[in-house]
């Protein structure tokens, strides 16, 4: 029998099927074909090499996890993050605006900043935005009538330096919640600070008789209280009742809470009371409110007149810029470098110092366990106060050129020697209350803090333009200020410190382009100077609409045309 019948051979033959043929099912299903090979007569190499890919894909599946790793493998070598080194390498890469390089922008720039002619100095073209509605003028109506009997007396006492102090006077909540109470003030008194270290009192920063004269009508206002009431006390203030008084207060809770208390004790004490009562009061209080900081708030008559004479001073040394200066708020004192945290280009000295200003001033605060300073995201986010060098920049950009004179107001500038010589190059005809006032005449002030800040206030008060390089109460209430001055526009430029971080992080960058970016934002600045307060604004930056009334351009072109 042949090996592969089936059928045993009985003798008779039978005859064998025939073969399939080559493309029929059971031949291409045959396991005599034996495994599928790509490479086939026919093909060429390419297809086969195809068909050789699909066919590892489709029976080894485990591949879709090889080729991931590969491709990730791969890149990490190529960028560089992966090694075959036995130790790996770090790249300490900052974030953009993090660093301190200023010195490097400004070594690359003044080249081509001193011998930059392209356009005029800026201190005669700055302002070109005006309010479209018309020009403001205050409008803050005094009251005539006489005041009822009052229900009681009311200590304030003010804390800080003479920003803050106006914050409790010149802010003045106190007042118009004492009026709505009909209460006597008592004149405040002043707390001695282990920061400004001034004993200072009321009357040698202000103008007393004026600020109780201003008021008399809506507002009694009296140096001390009387001794048949002040015996019940022991004549001691501190035995006097002590209000705390949540921030920003209603109106409504003066009226349910504190006037109760002042009707029961006839004397109450409220301490510290800057930012006691709500921005959102009646247009009484509002009135008042106006009507003390902007008119009844004067400085003393020895200030006032030291920083009228050097306003005089600095438009006689302007002439040629037709009287016109500029003034800047230049926040580098060792406290505020201190209490910033950021980092300059100082090193060791640097650190040792800001250390000891730090423990000095605040005790502690800054070395509790846990608290995590960091410097770089504190300059990325425009809080580190402005130095002399970056100030000098920003401006020569904005189109100050080098002969506009400027006053600064500014206490000890932090390592003076060093930080300031850069500004000086840039602004030779810079100017301080100390180079403008004589010895005698800035003698008697120079031992209190409050009373040379006011010196500063006058002077920035009545310049073309105002410069603020950190944030706080001295150009806030500038800014208010000069808007109630000048028709609603606070001629101030306020910087993009966010901004102006990144820009100083960049020692590559040109002078043109660095100037395009000042520009607009000295336009910005201009744009900004009008504006009206919003709901939870403070009407001592915002005076308008509350404390200045609108007048309308062709109202007033009319009238003059018709008088002619």
């Amino acid at each position: 029998m042949h090996p592969k019948n089936r059928v045993p051979n009985n003798g008779q033959t039978t005859p064998s099927p025939p073969t399939s043929p080559l493309r029929s099912p059971r031949h291409r299903h045959s396991r005599k074909s034996g495994r599928f090979s790509p490479f086939q007569l026919g093909r060429t190499f390419p297809h086969s090499l195809s068909w050789l890919l699909l066919y590892v894909v489709i029976r080894r599946q485990r591949i879709f996890l090889v080729v991931p790793l590969i491709y990730i493998s791969g890149m990490l070598l190529y960028t560089g993050t992966a090694s075959f080194d036995a130790v790996p390498v770090v790249r300490n890469r900052h974030s953009p605006g993090s660093v301190y390089r200023s010195p490097q922008v400004y070594e690359k720039l003044k080249v081509y900043m001193n011998v930059d002619t392209s356009s005029a100095d800026a201190i005669s073209t700055v302002w070109k935005n005006t309010y479209r509605g018309g020009v403001w003028r205050p409008c803050v109506n005094k009251s005539y009538e006489d005041l009822p009997e009052s229900n009681g007396y009311i200590y304030v006492e003010a804390n800080g330096g003479l920003n803050q102090q106006r914050a409790s006077v010149g802010y003045v909540p106190h007042l118009s919640a004492i009026s709505y109470l009909n209460a006597t003030l008592l004149i405040p008194n002043f707390h001695f600070h282990s920061i400004w270290r001034d004993p200072s009192k009321f009357k040698d920063i202000y103008d007393e008789e004026y600020f109780i004269n201003t008021l008399k009508n809506d507002v009694r206002v009296v140096d001390k209280i009387p001794t048949v009431i002040m015996e019940r006390f022991d004549h001691n203030l501190t035995n006097v009742f002590n209000f705390r008084i949540k921030a920003w207060s209603s109106i409504r809770y003066y009226k349910e809470v504190v006037l109760p208390k002042l009707l029961e004790e006839k004397v109450i004490r409220i301490s510290p009371f800057a930012n006691r009562l709500s921005f959102d009061a009646p247009p009484a209080v509002q009135r008042l409110r106006c009507l003390a900081n902007y008119e009844a708030l004067r400085f003393s008559s020895p200030i006032l007149s030291l920083g009228e004479t050097l306003v005089a001073r600095m438009k006689e040394r302007s002439v040629n810029s037709g009287g016109k200066y500029l003034s800047v708020h230049l926040r580098f004192e060792v406290d505020m470098v201190a209490f910033s945290c950021c980092v300059f280009d100082g090193g060791e000295l640097e650190k040792e110092d800001m250390q000891k200003a730090r423990e000095r001033g605040w005790k502690g605060k800054f070395t509790k366990p846990g608290r995590v300073i960091r410097p770089g995201a504190i300059r990325i986010n425009g809080k580190c106060p402005l130095t002399p060098l970056e100030v000098g920049l920003m401006l020569r950009g904005m189109g100050f050129g080098n002969k506009t004179y400027i006053f600064l107001a500014s206490g000890k500038i932090y390592n003076s020697e060093k930080t300031m010589t850069p500004l000086l190059e840039m602004f030779p005809n810079l100017q301080t209350k100390e180079m403008l006032a004589s010895e005698e005449e800035l003698g008697p002030y120079k031992r209190f803090s409050s009373r040379m800040a006011a010196i500063d206030y006058t002077v920035c008060l009545h310049s073309e333009v105002f410069v603020t390089t950190q944030g706080g109460n001295f150009p806030h209430f500038l800014m208010g200020h000069r808007r109630y001055l000048y028709g609603g526009h606070s001629k101030t430029i306020r910087p993009d410190k966010r901004r102006l971080a990144l820009l100083f992080d960049n020692p590559n960058i040109g002078w043109r382009t660095f100037k395009r970016q000042m520009l607009n934002m000295r336009s910005h600045g201009d744009t900004k100077g009008t504006v009206l307060k919003r709901p939870n604004d403070s009407i001592y930056t915002f005076p308008c609409p509350d404390c200045m009334c609108r007048t309308n351009r062709s109202v007033k072109a009319r009238s003059s045309s018709s008088a002619t």
